[in-house]
């Protein structure tokens, strides 16, 4: 972990720059970190980065245009038990549109702490716009908490028919299941009970921006 003295602020950039640096095509300035963290203070992401820079975390930065790297002694960079850890199975493809079938292989991918619980997770890629009005867009890796049930209004992993895995808002009544888009061109899909196994709940979302 990151020195304790860090704000969670700063442990979310630092943690976010760990992850995704190698995304950027070359190191990013501070304009272009807030546009990937959506943040609208400049100033203010400054004052992080500055703050990260202290704790010899971040490279100092003499000329912004440089951009912004990591600390070459950064320990926690270079921890492989920590880094092993952050490690989750990435399980295939997952609708948000149509269901298809989530695939599994051997890959795994590296997720923040933050982004998951201390339950059994996973990672699944998002395929398709159905669930875009909630913010998860086509090629992102959303993390998963292995479940097998979820409250009403959760965002699921919903096994359909026994083969066929989608990403959806869900409604359960004691006759009906139904997985609601987060799209306005797209009809809510209804089922029996038995038809639909709940696989897990939405904790976390990664994108990538190249």
């Amino acid at each position: 972990m990151a020195p304790p003295s860090l704000t969670r602020r700063q442990q979310e950039i630092y943690d976010y720059l760990r992850t995704h640096l190698d995304d950027f095509p070359h190191p990013p300035t501070l304009d272009e970190l807030c546009d990937a963290l959506g943040l609208k203070s400049r100033g203010s992401l400054h004052k992080q980065i500055q703050a990260l820079i202290e704790a010899g975390l971040v490279e100092p930065m003499n000329n912004l245009r440089r951009g912004i790297r990591l600390a070459d002694h950064d320990p926690v960079a270079t921890a492989p038990d920590e880094s092993d850890d952050n490690q989750l199975p990435l399980y295939g493809r997952i609708a948000a549109g149509r269901p298809i079938e989530a695939i599994s292989n051997d890959e795994t991918v590296m997720v923040p702490p933050r982004l998951r619980t201390s339950g059994r997770c996973y990672v699944l890629e998002v395929k398709g716009e159905s669930m875009i009005d909630e913010g998860i867009l086509d090629g992102d890796w959303v993390v998963i908490e292995q479940r097998d049930h979820a409250r009403n209004g959760e965002i699921v992993v919903a096994l359909v028919d026994g083969a066929e895995a989608t990403l959806k808002r869900i409604e359960q009544t004691p006759g009906q299941v139904v997985l609601h888009p987060a799209n306005s061109t797209m009809q809510p899909m209804r089922y029996l009970p038995e038809q639909v196994q709940i696989q897990g709940i939405l904790v976390g979302q990664m994108r990538s921006y190249h």
